[in-house]
């Protein structure tokens, strides 16, 4: 059978069953379908017609969790019109790559037999959607490879790639906003099903807003980058729109084990600018990974002092981490109290009172520890330059520390 024989096998199974069978893509959307056998409902109808079931649709199939599942389930929505179904996860080599549906009928209930075949044929089209996978990546190489000359260090490959995406017409024409966005997974319980397509995935939902030319991909397992150009800067709400359909494809896909993370970049004006802007992103998504309170969309310009901090190696940052005279006070202080103290006490804007009513301790006691501060960072906290050592070592401190936890860098 041809590697491009989806139809045939979901023919196969309709003819030996005498059912309707649909295969979807993992965001839900027609690859192949088989005629009628009666037992159609409205939603298979929609799916025909559209190539796409609504989103109102999707969502409760995937608070299902069927992005999850390895084996197959009964999946019943109460959409008017819809009947159940039986869902059958189409993997390979573990990678989720769509979804076979039959329609269960009460008066024609699925057997035991129906359910083998289905598996099977659902085994053979992750073959065939796996071989599909590798030919889309080998074919996307070249404007990978030159996506990622747009953005190197190197000036020369930079206007080589400027001269190749004109050349190769690979963006929409008189695009004069361009713009960068970067995501990040990063697993919190390694499960089996982690080693999936959920990143490039929902980074390809996220291209689905926009208009055709108007977005470029970079994906590996683990991490994203989006290149848009645009004819008209897009609006907070649309930047909002884009972020928040990859956020939630992936963790359709994914289920919570994940954390999703984005990055924002500012707009340039000129593809020989874009380098900038994927500077710009990939500083902001390692700040909203290593930076829980950021959230986890981070917008350049809006990182506060870490749109400086991250623009650090992270031995930079290791180094200045472990020369601060903060260093000093962990020594003499095991238990942290003093280093809380501290960190609450700029956080407070240096005011005595916020700081200890959010302790929870009088005045006095804060007072007292300021002071033994002072004795063990030799420093004043009355000094302007002083607080702002001490500050950033902080800042140093808790970023080497998430640098130390995190297993994904990315080249700047």
């Amino acid at each position: 059978m041809s590697t491009n024989d989806l139809q045939s096998l979901v023919d196969d199974l309709a003819g030996r069953l005498r059912r309707s069978v649909a295969i979807d893509d993992p965001s839900i959307r027609l690859l192949a379908a088989s005629r009628h056998f009666g037992d159609e409902d409205s939603l298979r109808i929609t799916s025909i017609l559209n190539r796409s079931v609504p989103d109102d649709v999707t969502r409760p199939l995937f608070a299902l969790g069927i992005g999850t599942w390895v084996k197959p389930g009964r999946a019943h929505l109460d959409v008017p019109g819809s009947k159940k179904r039986l869902c059958v996860p189409v993997r390979c080599k573990s990678l989720l790559l769509g979804f076979l549906w039959l329609i269960d009928n009460e008066e024609n209930p699925l057997t035991e037999s129906d359910v083998e075949m289905a598996e099977d044929t659902a085994a053979r089209a992750g073959m065939i959607l796996y071989a599909r996978l590798l030919l889309r990546e080998r074919s996307n190489l070249r404007r990978e490879a030159i996506l990622r000359n747009l953005v190197t260090s190197a000036e020369d490959a930079r206007r080589q790639a400027v001269a190749d995406v004109l050349a190769e017409q690979l963006l929409v024409e008189h695009a004069s906003y361009y713009q960068v966005i970067a995501v990040q997974r990063e697993i919190a319980h390694p499960v089996e099903t982690s080693d999936d397509i959920a990143v490039e995935v929902a980074v390809q939902e996220g291209l689905h807003t926009l208009p055709d030319g108007a977005g470029l991909m970079v994906a590996d397992r683990s991490r994203a980058w989006l290149l848009l150009a645009l004819t008209e800067a897009l609006t907070k709400q649309q930047l909002g729109s884009i972020t928040q359909r990859m956020t939630s494809r992936f963790h359709q896909l994914s289920g919570n084990d994940s954390r999703f993370v984005v990055g924002v970049s500012d707009t340039v004006s000129a593809l020989d600018q874009v380098y900038r802007a994927y500077r710009q992103a990939v500083i902001a998504v390692r700040a909203a990974l290593l930076v829980p309170s950021l959230g986890n969309v981070a917008k350049w310009g809006r990182l506060g002092p870490y749109d400086t901090l991250l623009r650090l190696p992270n031995d930079e940052i290791a180094s200045a981490a472990g020369s601060s005279p903060l260093q000093r006070l962990e020594a003499a202080d095991r238990q942290q109290v003093l280093e809380t103290t501290l960190r609450a006490f700029f956080d407070n804007a240096c005011d005595i009172r916020r700081t200890a009513n959010l302790l929870c301790i009088h005045r006095a006691t804060l007072y007292q520890r300021l002071k033994r501060i002072e004795q063990l960072t030799d420093c004043n906290l009355d000094s302007g330059d002083d607080r702002l050592t001490l500050h950033l070592g902080l800042k140093m401190k808790a970023l080497a520390a998430a640098n130390t936890a995190s297993t994904t860098s990315w080249p700047l």
